[in-house]
């Protein structure tokens, strides 16, 4: 018979402290949704409307732990974007969430393969979106579109 002190309670997993979000989406409603329920988890969250420019914008931030990418903007789409932040020295290793309405699983492979750390289909569920950033903070991979 196993010793009862030996199993550990599940934990969720947790937010580092003072973690800061940069989120890149044209629309402002999407934006704002998401800004909520980041708000909620105790999360700081910056803002891009479009991956224009947005390496530039990143190196600003004193701390960056995630992007989350809408892939349809304007100027530069997220693919652009990704690739960019990808060459930057100081942001090649922050994880990049593809954030977008046009979930499927041919989009989630084109993610994938261009080098995203994972994927959110839109819309987002507020019921599970605190879980999914919880673990991809803990670098658990998220692949989810439905």
């Amino acid at each position: 018979m196993p010793n009862v002190n030996d199993t550990q309670p599940l934990r969720k997993p947790t937010i580092p402290k003072d973690a800061t979000v940069l989120v890149v989406e044209d629309n402002v409603s999407n934006f704002v949704l998401i800004a909520r329920m980041l708000g909620y988890l105790g999360i700081h969250c910056e803002w891009k409307t479009s991956g224009y420019e947005v390496v530039e914008y990143a190196d600003t931030l004193p701390r960056l732990d995630l992007i989350l990418m809408d892939i349809r903007l304007p100027y530069e789409d997220g693919y652009g974007a990704l690739k960019k932040i990808r060459a930057s020295e100081r942001l090649k290793a922050t994880p990049i969430i593809a954030v977008t309405a046009e979930a499927s699983v041919e989009q989630m492979s084109k993610a994938r393969e261009s080098g995203f750390d994972g994927f959110l289909g839109k819309p987002l569920d507020p019921d599970r979106f605190p879980d999914q950033i919880r673990r991809i903070l803990n670098n658990e991979p998220v692949w989810e579109f439905s």
